[in-house]
């Protein structure tokens, strides 16, 4: 049995990359509804502030359904 630690390295790159963006896209979306709801109370651009986070969590889903679909098939 061989491995090709290159393969796997690459492999574990990816991941990680692709970890740390989804996690942060996250974490953009979060950061965004709290934006919404003090830019509510002080009068500011609400609706641009739910539109991105709205958009961030869309993109997380898609990633994880497109994730889903590779492992699928």
């Amino acid at each position: 049995m061989k491995i090709d630690w290159a393969a796997l390295g690459s492999v574990f790159g990816v991941s990680l990359v692709a970890t740390v963006a989804l996690v942060g896209l996250f974490t953009l979306g979060v950061v965004g509804l709290t934006k919404q709801e003090s830019a509510a109370t002080s009068g500011g651009s609400a609706v641009v502030a739910r539109t991105g986070a709205y958009a961030c969590f869309a993109l997380c889903a898609a990633a994880v359904a497109y994730g889903i679909y590779l492992i699928v098939t």
